[in-house]
């Protein structure tokens, strides 16, 4: 009985996330992805209720979870990879237009002026922001966004035509409003031939476009000037004759030019392979070097004839228990060059974060700090499940210490410990915390400031795509597939070297 209500409230949690998750789906018209909602609670609801299928019963949460947080994620970033997909270029050509129209506003004389109220459904700080005004002329709340303005029937209006409460919304008063001034500033309601914006907190203007949308030649022209920006399909952008181009656009595929542009691009293929074989050495020094200093001490205190060794274990894996990007800030300040701990503690002055070599140096030190604990621990747990006989009866057959850990103990810890390594690698060759926060990938060269001495793949590539002028999603999801080839292939040959290990010693 309590298996059978404990699976009517499970089933029911599930078609209660599919009814709140088509709503939105229905909104936006993603007809495809309201289908595989409704197709997979169907399968699921048949899937329970029949008495049948029980292994599929149990693979089933599994295998979902694994789409949705796996598979879905790498074909959502592969998409990317073949867009434009940007700031400037995130919504389709129509919303394109819309905000080129709204951002060249301007107040003209005779223009409508508006009591403004400022809302929110949201958190006053954080929520999404609403124009609500009243028209002077006909005494009609409305209501608008970036989306459009729409009437308001619900509404508390002042004898000056200010709103002061509406129905769903919460009225900003004037402290929350000025602590979002900017944003306020910002925001165009579009209407017919122009926008509705703010001017001060408390009154909103019905402005002119400067710039108009042309259906007949598919461009935007300056109604001042005349100068035309025509549609360029190709580049998602409205383009001039001179080549200047509107910073607004909208989202279209690119083919491989994202991936091309790695190669092709001079400024960015030279420094992409320095930083690609920095990047090997970095992965293998911190996973080697972790992992021989953890074996070594994991080795050390393996034998009970060594007193307090549990209070030795607990003292080693501090670091471990650290917060990383704390512990990264504060080897960050050690290596301060006029006011660091090592510099004090040695009496020298060396520039650790400012030249190539010792920077390097710097980042490897503290990724052996912070990672050898790890090492330590599975390593330990990797030689207590090594039977004792096997060292004992190598010695009875005349074998020292260390022919018997080279040749017993060293191979059946790497067959445990080497999937752990290939882990370790992948985790160490996109480890952005260590470097963004110690270096910032610096030191940098005077000719290049978007690439540093101790950029790893990850960090250069966030600097790329998201450090100039702007968001370039597609292109930092071509350069994230290209660094899951890497790391996917140097996988895929240890765990087939690891196979190897295990026939032979099973």
């Amino acid at each position: 009985m309590a298996g059978r209500i404990v699976k009517i409230v499970l089933l029911g949690l599930v078609v209660a996330i599919a009814v709140w998750a088509a709503f939105p789906l229905v909104a936006n018209e993603a007809w495809i992805g309201l289908a595989l909602v409704v197709v997979t609670t169907a399968v699921l609801l048949w899937l329970y209720l029949t008495p049948r299928h029980i292994p599929a019963k149990y693979l089933a949460p599994g295998t979902l979870l694994l789409i949705i947080f796996q598979i879905f994620p790498v074909i959502y970033t592969a998409s990317t990879a073949f867009t434009n997909y940007g700031d400037g270029h995130r919504g389709s050509k129509d919303e394109a237009v819309v905000a080129i129209q709204s951002a060249s506003v301007t107040q003209v004389p005779g223009s409508t002026q508006y009591a403004l109220s400022v809302a929110t459904t949201g958190d006053p700080a954080t929520g999404p922001l609403f124009f609500l005004i009243t028209d002077p002329a006909t005494k009609q709340v409305s209501v608008g966004d970036a989306d459009g303005l729409t009437k308001l029937d619900d509404a508390t209006v002042s004898s000056s035509g200010k709103v002061t409460a509406a129905k769903g919304y919460t009225v900003l008063n004037a402290g929350q409003a000025s602590l979002r001034s900017k944003e306020i500033t910002a925001l165009a309601v579009p209407v017919d031939g122009g926008a509705i914006r703010s001017s001060g907190l408390s009154r909103a203007y019905e402005g002119k476009a400067g710039r108009a949308y042309d259906q007949t030649c598919d461009c935007i022209k300056d109604t001042t000037t005349g100068k035309t920006w025509t549609a360029d399909e190709k580049a998602g952008a409205f383009i001039a004759a001179d080549g200047d181009r509107l910073t607004q656009g909208w989202k279209v595929g690119v083919g491989f030019s994202n991936f091309t542009r790695v190669i092709t691009d001079r400024s960015i293929s030279g420094p992409f392979l320095a930083t690609l074989i920095w990047n090997f050495a970095f992965a293998l020094g911190s996973t080697g070097g972790t992992f021989v200093l953890g074996m070594l001490v994991a080795v050390s205190l393996h034998s009970k004839r060594v007193r307090g060794r549990n209070l030795y274990r607990l003292i080693l894996v501090l670091p471990y228990a650290m917060p990383a990007f704390a512990m990264l800030l504060v080897w960050r300040d050690m290596f301060n060059t006029d006011f660091g701990l090592i510099n004090n503690l040695l009496g020298v002055h060396v520039d650790w974060l400012g030249e190539t070599t010792s920077a390097r140096i710097a980042v490897l030190l503290v990724q052996l700090w912070l990672g050898y604990p790890y090492m330590f621990l599975v390593t330990t747990g990797a030689l207590q499940a090594i039977p004792a006989e096997l060292s004992e009866a190598s010695r009875i057959d005349g074998a020292g210490a260390w022919q018997s850990f080279r040749r017993i103990v060293l191979p059946l810890l790497m067959v445990a410990l080497t999937p752990l390594l290939i882990s370790s690698f992948a985790f160490n060759f996109n480890n952005f915390n260590a470097i963004y926060l110690t270096t910032d990938g610096g030191p940098f060269p005077a000719d290049n400031p978007m690439n540093g001495a101790t950029d790893l793949l990850i960090t250069y590539t966030y600097r790329l795509a998201f450090g100039g002028s702007g968001a370039q999603y597609g292109y930092a999801a071509a350069i994230s597939i290209f660094i899951f080839l890497i790391v996917g292939t140097v996988s895929a040959i240890a765990f087939r070297r690891t196979r190897q290990q295990e026939e032979v010693y099973a």
